[in-house]
């Protein structure tokens, strides 16, 4: 059996193995070390994996994902959530579903200073469910929102989605994060259109909160903000002026948001314990993803599978916008079996050489693959998300979380596609635009 024909059993073995239950980095690691293995032999086999588990943990850029991550973590200690819930409310209540409104401009303002999509339902979803419950939003509408708000932490930077893409695909990670800007604040508009569409088609959905508040209230909350603003013009405005890298300012932001939370009196003992322990778990879990990642990667490298596909496709001679399409569909139906990182980290050594092969921008289809990623928190029957709400909103069935995000999913769909017909979106803040 030649190299080409191993690559195939390869991916057919790891569908086996998902199927089966194994943990994912456990499955990639396995499957490209029997890969690697039956290709160039077991001294070789050996000597890859010692390389990559070396560098999955040596590589400087690395340690951007920690930092992160901490960011989030020390987010959600110092109380900004219900700040800028708060103000939102103050802002947008009168709205078409008020609540819900400000719900995704909460998640939004989160977003910039937390990377993740889970912390961003759950904190956001502590504060915003109680008070949709208080006022009798729908069930469906409330939850749904709240999931699928939270998936902007992974479009607005800081993302640990774009720096797990950047790592991956060896592209810059600073011109990535800055890339995911303008998209994620286009899907935030387009979640809210969504909300006050399906508010205005069927009022009984959203009750209208009565209490009016006035302008002078309006600005004292603009207060609560401060944090935020400061934080995300630290990190991000650092990044795009050049004054240091983005793993310079991952530790700007973890240690601004640390003095943040020691300012607001929120930091004890108890809480850094909380928001160290979250953040040395959740990085565990990535870089023993990573380094099955890597591992599966040279065994498709060797076995030439990616270039042979790639290949393949540019000699059908049929459009490389209908190829974009398989490959979304590849990614969409993917992040339906597995979490959204797994699903970038297996996708990714084979569809990431036929985006090249293809000539789209390496950091466009970043953003579009950020974008699937955010899809994949959505999807029955693993979306992150939505089980993340359906915990929080007690007697709520899962179901009507799924089914008060699928509006939202739909507007995931349309940002992608807009990416596809204007590029720029993702290209003119970075400087990349042709």
């Amino acid at each position: 059996m030649g190299p080409f024909a191993t690559g195939i059993l390869g991916c057919l073995l790891m569908m086996v193995f998902f199927a089966l239950g194994t943990p994912i980095g456990f499955t990639l690691g396995i499957v490209g070390f029997l890969g690697l293995f039956y290709v160039i032999g077991l001294s070789a086999a050996l000597s890859t994996i010692a390389l990559k588990f070396y560098a999955s943990v040596s590589d400087y850029n690395f340690t951007l994902l920690p930092l992160f991550i901490l960011m989030g973590a020390f987010a959600n200690v110092s109380g900004m959530s219900r700040d800028l819930f708060e103000t939102a409310d103050k802002w947008l209540r009168r709205l078409p579903g008020g609540i819900c409104v400000a719900t995704i401009a909460g998640c939004a303002g989160f977003a910039a200073v937390c990377g993740s999509n889970v912390a961003t339902s759950a904190t956001m979803g502590t504060v915003a469910l109680p008070e949709m419950k208080r006022l009798k939003y729908d069930d469906s509408l409330a939850t749904g929102t709240v999931a699928s708000a939270g998936t902007l932490g992974f479009l607005i930077p800081p993302s640990v989605g774009f720096v797990v893409y950047g790592i991956l695909a060896e592209q810059s990670i600073g011109k990535l994060l800055i890339s995911g800007i303008l998209p994620g604040i286009l899907m935030a508009l387009i979640f809210v259109g969504i909300v006050v569409v399906q508010v205005e088609l069927n009022p009984a959905m959203a009750p209208r909160d009565p209490q009016r508040v006035t302008w002078k209230e309006k600005l004292l909350s603009l207060r609560n903000v401060w944090s935020v603003l400061v934080t995300f013009v630290l990190v991000m405005g650092g990044i795009w002026l050049g004054f240091f890298t983005p793993t310079e300012a991952g530790s700007v932001g973890a240690a601004a948001l640390f003095l943040i939370a020691i300012i607001r009196g929120k930091l004890s003992r108890a809480s850094f314990s909380k928001a160290l322990k979250e953040t040395i778990q959740t990085t565990s879990m990535i870089f023993i993803i990573i380094m099955g990642t890597f591992i599966f990667s040279d065994f498709l490298a060797v076995s030439e599978l990616p270039l042979a596909l790639a290949s393949w496709i540019t000699s059908l001679g049929v459009s490389r916008y209908l190829v974009l399409a398989f490959m979304v569909g590849v990614m969409l139906i993917l992040g339906c079996l597995v979490d959204c990182v797994p699903m970038l980290m297996i996708s990714m050594p084979i569809l990431f050489p036929i985006s090249v092969k293809l000539g789209f921008n390496p950091i466009w289809f970043g953003v579009l693959c950020v974008l699937m990623m955010n899809a994949a928190l959505l999807t029955p029957p693993v979306g992150l998300c939505i089980y993340t709400v359906a915990g929080l909103s007690k007697g709520t069935p899962i179901t009507t979380v799924f089914r008060g995000s699928m509006p939202f999913l739909v507007g995931i769909l349309v940002v992608s596609l807009l990416l596809v017909f204007f590029p720029d979106l993702a290209l003119f803040l970075p400087g990349l635009m042709k």
